[in-house]
């Protein structure tokens, strides 16, 4: 499915995610862990690490990757993988930013 014919859900405004910082959006299925960059790109990712399921939402973001508060791991933003020398990686939930507003694909969780 095109980023062009997902529907997109308004999850709340970029300053409402401080810079270097991330929130959380509970949804049915699975809680969507927010990012926002230090320079303002917005990532969205299942709110868990591939090793042992820590909340990713609860680790410092650095660049574009966010370290585990539980053992460190380094996920990408971009593309949900761990950093080596760790193996394994984390959905990563389509988002836009339009008009200072987070948009998350609906129906990709």
């Amino acid at each position: 499915m095109s980023e062009d014919t997902l529907i997109w859900t308004d999850v709340g405004h970029l300053d409402d995610i401080p810079r270097l910082g991330s929130r959380v959006v509970t949804t049915p299925v699975v809680d969507i862990a927010v990012f926002r960059t230090a320079n303002d790109r917005v990532f969205a990712l299942h709110d868990s690490c591939p090793h042992k399921a820590g909340k990713l939402s609860q680790g410092i973001v650095h660049g574009e990757s966010v370290t585990c508060p539980l053992h460190s791991w380094v996920i990408g933003l971009a593309d949900g993988t761990a950093k080596e020398p760790d193996e394994g990686c984390t959905r990563v939930v389509p988002v836009r930013l339009k008009d200072g507003r987070i948009l998350l694909a609906a129906g990709s969780a």
